[in-house]
This record gives structure tokens, sequence and C-alpha cells, in this order.
């Protein structure tokens, strides 16, 4: 028996597409059914919440950075062990990049290869009958993408639900929830998007409180109905990052979030043994590791506490001499040598590489990067093409004197030079790794 699957999508973000994701998750967990979340696209805060709310590990699904092979295993896995898996789409159902034919990174990709229906959650404050003509266009823009039922959300009244809901009942979709605005259900958010899932002190309550909303709003056997099974093609984990090590040191805590959910499971599957410490409590990285990895998260929020985390510095100097050192994104931030944060003020860093960054002075950085490798680190030998992305808004203020990482690109192959640096075992770059290029 393979999972069955229905796609969460909406106009745009912000649209409420997480709320009802994370509710509906909880909602079918609570009944004791296995349910498994995962997003579209290149997200490491969603499926925290998709895991907190199931007790089964979330998924990315990335039609741009993934092979066509890697994501029908990773599709595959996740629909093994399930009842239902619920996909989050990423901002828009259509947003992707310009690419080849269903490698635009968008979930309509998704709904294409795998024939799976959409429930589309149209935020209708300030319309009422005309959420039918944006109901319409999905339903007709890509005869390819279902659109399976619809979800009103942030409705104001019982007449708001009745002129919007007859409106698109009467066009052929079916509408299967009507939320009520209810500005106590959002979910806080900073910088790079919502607060995370393991910084809550009441996570738990506040999950249970989406799936009230879902059960009382939501007709869930009707969606539930809607759902159809999820069986990609026959795939393989070829194109997968491969473990740098067979011990990694890896740097977990509020400051070190971000690592994807399938490259963790893949290197544990490979053999690999992660092994976490925390630079906030100052711990090191245990010196019977083979690799160190300072994953990306929210250093710049705790600049002055690793600053002053004496132990974890001179424990990454001493693990660096001898063993490799990498770091993405806010773990690049840590290897250099000042972190100045939101207030001006300048810390020191460990300065295993020489630039300096600076939160103070923000600049959004977004999208998809391809990186061809000029040398061997933890992320693969030279010359090895790496697909990932970058999201940041922290700026180079020094770039040192080390020699670059990689020749980078954007997700459509046009040049964006060097990135990263690399002395002797250190590593590091802004660019998230996803998967290996094919």
């Amino acid at each position: 028996m393979t999972a069955r699957a229905i796609i969460v999508g909406a106009p745009r973000s912000g649209s409420g597409k997480t709320s009802v994701t994370i509710g509906l998750l909880r909602a079918l967990a609570r009944r004791g059914l296995k349910v498994r979340g995962a997003k579209s696209g290149p997200d490491y805060i969603d499926p925290g919440f998709h895991t907190a709310a199931t007790g089964l590990s979330g998924v990315n699904l990335d039609s741009w950075a993934m092979s066509p092979s890697l994501l029908n295993a990773l599709a595959g896995q996740a629909a093994d062990d399930a009842d239902y898996v619920i996909l989050e789409s990423a901002m828009g159902l259509f947003d992707g990049i310009p690419a080849p034919q269903g490698r635009s990174g968008s979930a309509a990709d998704l709904a294409r290869l795998y024939g799976l229906p959409v429930l589309l959650v149209l935020d209708v404050s300030g319309q009422s009958t005309t959420a039918a003509a944006v109901a319409k266009g999905f339903a007709t823009y890509d005869p390819d993408v279902r659109m399976a039922g619809v979800v009103l959300n942030r409705l104001g009244s019982e007449r708001h639900r009745k002129l919007s809901g007859d409106a698109i009942e009467a066009i052929g979709l079916p509408v299967v929830g009507a939320i009520l605005r209810d500005p106590t259900l959002n979910l806080p958010e900073r910088h790079l998007g919502l607060v995370q899932a393991g910084e809550y002190e009441n996570l738990m309550a506040h999950l249970d409180r989406l799936a009230d909303m879902v059960e009382k709003s939501l007709d869930i056997d009707a969606i539930l109905a809607l759902a159809t099974p999820l069986e990609p093609a026959a795939g393989d984990f070829g194109d997968a990052l491969r473990p740098p090590g067979q011990r990694v040191a890896l740097a977990e805590d509020a400051a070190f979030t971000f690592l994807y959910p399938h490259v963790a499971t893949h290197w544990r599957k490979a053999g690999a043994e992660i092994v976490p410490f925390s630079p906030l409590a100052d711990e090191a990285p245990r010196e019977d590791c083979d690799v160190c990895w300072l994953p990306g998260g929210y250093p710049e929020l705790h600049a002055g506490k690793l600053a002053a985390a004496g132990n974890f510095q001179k424990g990454m100097a001493r693990f660096a001499t001898m063993k490799p050192v990498h770091g993405e994104c806010g773990g690049f931030m840590v290897l250099g040598e000042v972190l100045e944060d939101a207030d001006g003020a300048s810390h020191r860093m460990l300065g295993l590489l020489g630039h300096s960054t600076s939160f103070a002075k923000r600049k959004m950085n977004l999208g998809y990067r391809e990186a061809r490798l000029r040398a061997a680190c933890p992320l693969g030998a030279e010359g090895t093409l790496i697909r990932g992305h970058e999201f940041h808004y922290a700026q180079m203020t020094a770039a040192g004197n080390d020699e670059p990482l990689a020749d980078l690109a954007d997700g459509q192959g046009n040049p964006l030079g060097a990135s990263g640096y690399r002395r002797g075992h250190v590593s590091g770059t802004f660019f998230h790794a996803i998967a290996r290029g094919a």
C-alpha cells in the first residue's frame, strides 16, 4: 500500500496555506493516522512544524534542485510508511523559475508529475464573488494541474462565506472549508520566515489549536476523499549529498538549525553517524568525529554568546588543524573573523576564514544556485556540481585573502562569480546545498 496525497496550494505566500497544512496534519495525526508533511522548494522551517505535528520527519521535494531520480526516491520513501502525505506548496502554486519542463521548482511540477490534486487556499479578505474568478483562473490555467477543492480563508462573516462559496461552487469547484478571520492563529515570523518550531515553549498547544480550527472549519473527510495515491516511478539516491564523513559533528541549537531532513536521513542510511553539539552551550565538536558541519541558522541573534563561548572557539580551532570543517550560510558567518549584529555591535567569531559579515547592513539574497567546486571539501570532490539556494540578509563587509571555494551560477545558469572560501581543512559559503547536480 502507498500513501494517498494532496497538495495544499495558494495564489501567493501569506494566504494561510501553512496554517491549513499544519492544522490538517495535526488533526489527522490525532485521529491515529500515519501522516507525513512534505514541502515543495527550499524551505527549512515548515518541515519542522510538519514533523512536530505528525511525529514523522518532513521532507522537501524540489523539482529544480533534485534530479528526477532523487525526487522520485524521496517521494517514494515519504509514501512508503504513511497513510497520507500532505504536500505544502512554496509561494504561489505555479511559482518557479524558467527551466526545462518539470524542473521549475514549483509545486505545480509535482502536481503534474505525480497526478496529485490541489486543495486551493484562497484568502478572500477584501473580496467576495471575485474569489470565483481567481479559482476559475487556477482551474483552467494548466489542464495538467487539477484543482480538486477550495478552502476559503479569512472570512469576515457567514454572508461573506455564502457570497464567495456559492460563486466558486457555481463554476464547479467544491468548497471544502471556510475559515473565519482569527489573528491569534497566525504563526509569528522573523526575517527568514516563521519562528522555528523548536523555539516555541507551548508548540503542541498551538498545533492543537490549529487542528481544532481545521476540525471546526474544514470538511476533513471530503478532503481525504479528494486525495489520490502517490505512486512515483522508481528512483535512487545516487544524486543525494554524500556523507562528508563516517562520524559527523553537527552544530545543532537555536543558532544552527538549517539542515534539510532528507540530507540527514540519507547520511544516516548511508551508514554515517551524526554527533550533535551545541555552540551556544559552549560545546566543541568531539575529536573522534571525522568532519564538523556548521549549518545555517540564526547566529546573528546569538553573536555575543557565540563570541563568549571559549570552549567552542578553542575546540573548533583545534579540530580544524586536523580535520575538515564546513559552514553553510550562518555557519559560514561564524567561520569568519567578525559578525556585526543588527544593532551594529561587532563580535569576534572563529577566525578560521578571513571574511567578515554584517547583519546591520542588510540586503536580501534569494534564489536557486548551482556551484562547481574548485577544490575538494565536505560537499564533494573537486569539480563536483552541487545544486541548492541562497536566502540571507547578511552581507560581506570584508573578503579576506582565502581561496574561493566554488564557481557559482543562478538557477538558469547565468554566472555569478566565485563563491565561498577555503583555507586548509576549512571551507564555507553562503550557499545551501540540496543535492548533487544532474
